[in-house]
């Protein structure tokens, strides 16, 4: 353990308890830690390389406080939003990333001392008062008020160390040129008012459909582009989770002791609603707004209605809706605008925030604590939590021994019915086909592409429970025939007639296009869009990312409109109504910053390739059974909240 470090000050602030938590949590689920209760297959390894491993426990534990601490900060999660953000995935890469950083750390002799750390906890802001860290005392209770062990954490701080020191020998002879900073910075700054017209292929009328003849010459001229997949047939068992609930018995005991021992879990947040007046600057200006801003924020501290002055006076999209930032959109401003908001109490008005590109005042509409859930009131979702833990426990057990019977007979067929279970037939599955409702992101075909006709399949986890399978037959790939693929290539056919025709119908309007494009959209039945603020390599709705675009948008004549180009969804013209461009005096300004930043840039996507390598040098191995189990023992818990 770190020396005793003593400092005398005043007990932390209540408002700065609810920053630290969620700070400390935030940074402690990186490394995971704390207790864990589930069934022991857990503790099993779940990635391993070169005599390091990373514990499914470990996993488990950082992703279910990354998830709650994720839910405290910005409301209610469900499993669809887990999974589709990528969480699961994110957290396994970054454990996997780090813990191979610190192997590679120790092949160089990097260690950290106990001076480091202590200067990393001098210096984090979640320990900081008044510019001034709070003490040792201080330190020690924010970290027994969020139950996170002392060792642990410092454990942590001392990684931290470590892979800062890593990173830095590794990047250490990274550089970027003039050049190179200049473009970044007209990418970020240079932007464009534009509005554009979309004539969509879908929307494009055609008469008839193709013939026979046209479709065969379709085929005979792109026949290679067309072929048939491989395709695997195999018996599988399926035991369901949901089947098995019926034998399963929760007790009350049960229930209290999960709750007691999940706080977290069942914690309603921190509501703060937030308002924001805000008035952007220029370096010409800025002396001016800031004034403007100082006055805003007497006039509101003196009384004045808020949502008025945002209607008259704020200068962004919330100004519509009197400032109103809501209960989470506030939290993703900058930092010293969610610092100074996180720390007034309702009816507050902040200081001036000053960033730099604006200024915003803010006040504080409605604010309440964070408080527990009653058991009562949660004690249905528990059991339902408990039930699908205790079935997908059994699902196991059973599924384990069907597939030791099996491999010992060499047959699944055989195995089954000693289980009293019945074999299912696949069907031909391509790789990544779902099979029925028990299998909709295809685990299963997935799973047969990894084997050997005849072999069993480990057992296979999907959402609804596990799956042994046995290969019975493949199907190699092959050249299409005209009959294999005709549907596909009347679809084909008939995309690029419509396509042909969309392009048509843009010439043939553009030449007498009046000013007034979107009335002229109404009438013409094309898609019309306004983009305020365009910038380089943005997205563009029907249009995508495309480098062509931006080389019209940028060198266009103001107000002329382009020749009509291709776009994701169809064809469009556009027009640029005004454009700002950096200039090189407004760019020495900030050359250093821009600098420090795109080195960056440079740094994070070197470290991603240099890991990715060093993932094969070192042959890391991932139990992904295991991680599809861990997956869906969380995700039941955000899918049962009522």
């Amino acid at each position: 353990m770190l020396k005793t470090m003593r400092k005398n000050v005043k007990s932390l602030k209540p408002v700065m308890w609810v920053v630290v938590a969620t700070f400390i949590v935030a940074i402690f689920a990186v490394w995971g830690g704390g207790g864990f209760s589930g069934n022991a297959s857990r503790a099993n390894t779940l990635v391993s390389f070169s005599g390091q491993r990373i514990s499914a426990d470990e996993y488990f534990q950082t992703l279910r406080s990354r998830l709650e601490s994720i839910e405290k900060q910005f409301g209610d999660l469900n499993a669809n939003l887990i999974q589709q953000l990528g969480i699961p995935q994110q957290t396994l890469e970054q454990l996997v990333s780090q813990k191979l950083l610190l192997a590679i750390a120790a092949d160089m002799g990097l260690r950290s001392s106990d001076a480091e750390v202590r200067d990393r906890i001098k210096a984090y802001p979640a320990f900081q008062q008044n510019g001034q860290f709070v003490g040792f005392e201080d330190y020690k209770r924010v970290l027994e008020y969020n139950r996170i062990p002392l060792a642990d954490f410092e454990r942590g701080l001392r990684q931290d160390v470590v892979l800062s020191k890593v990173v830095r020998v590794l990047t250490a002879g990274l550089f970027v040129t003039d050049d190179e900073v200049w473009n970044s910075y007209r990418k970020q700054n240079d932007t464009a008012k534009i509005e554009y017209l979309v004539a969509e292929t879908a929307k494009a009328e055609v008469a008839g459909q193709p013939t026979e003849a046209e479709l065969r010459a379709h085929f005979d001229k792109n026949a290679a582009a067309y072929k048939v997949p491989e395709k695997r047939t195999a018996d599988y068992v399926v035991i369901k989770t949901d089947d098995l609930k019926k034998e399963i018995s929760v007790k009350d005991a049960e229930i209290e002791k999960y709750y007691k021992d999940n706080p977290a879990q069942f914690q309603e947040p921190e509501k703060v609603q937030v308002s924001r007046i805000w008035l952007p600057f220029t370096a010409a200006d800025k002396a001016a707004v800031l004034a403007s801003a100082a006055d805003v924020r007497r006039r509101a501290a003196e009384g004045a209605d808020f949502a008025a002055l945002a209607r008259e006076l704020s200068k962004d999209d919330k100004a519509a809706v009197g400032g109103d930032w809501g209960l989470y959109d506030w939290r993703s401003l900058s930092a010293a605008e969610t610092e100074a908001a996180g720390k007034l109490d309702k009816g507050g008005v902040s200081a001036v925030v000053e960033t730099e590109s604006g200024a915003a005042v803010f006040k504080v509409t409605d604010k309440a604590a964070a408080v527990a859930r009653p058991l009562a009131e949660v004690s249905a979702t528990i059991k339902g939590i408990l039930e699908d833990q205790k079935a997908r426990a059994m699902v196991a057990e059973r599924i384990q021994r069907l597939e030791k019977l099996a491999r010992r007979e060499k047959s699944l067929d055989f195995a089954a019915q000693k289980e009293g279970l019945k074999p299912l037939s696949t069907g031909a599955l391509k790789r990544g086909d779902p099979l029925g409702d028990f299998d909709s992101s295809g685990a299963v075909s997935e799973a047969l592409f990894g084997l050997k006709e005849k072999e069993i399949s480990a057992p296979i986890f999907t959402y609804s429970g596990e799956a042994l399978a046995e290969l019975k037959a493949v199907e190699p790939e092959r050249p299409a025939t005209f009959e294999d693929v005709r549907d596909d290539i009347a679809k084909d056919v008939l995309e690029a007639w419509k396509k042909d025709k969309a392009q048509a119908r843009l010439r043939e309007v553009a030449a007498g296009l009046k000013d007034d494009w979107n009335a002229e959209a109404a009438k013409l039945k094309l898609e019309y869009k306004l983009v305020e603020t365009h910038k380089r390599e943005q997205y563009l709705s029907l249009v995508g990312e495309r480098p062509e675009v931006d080389a019209l948008v940028f060198g266009l004549p103001i107000k002329q409109a382009s020749a009509p180009v291709a776009a994701d969804e169809g064809t469009a013209i556009f027009r640029v109504l005004e454009r700002k461009e950096s200039t090189r005096e407004e760019f020495e300004k900030v050359k250093t910053t821009e600098r420090e930043t795109l080195v960056e840039e440079k740094r994070n996507k070197f470290l991603q390739s240099y890991l990715a390598r060093a993932r094969e040098e070192k042959s890391v191995k991932v139990n992904y059974d295991a991680f599809i189990r861990i997956n869906n023992d969380i995700l039941a818990r955000f899918t049962k909240r009522p």
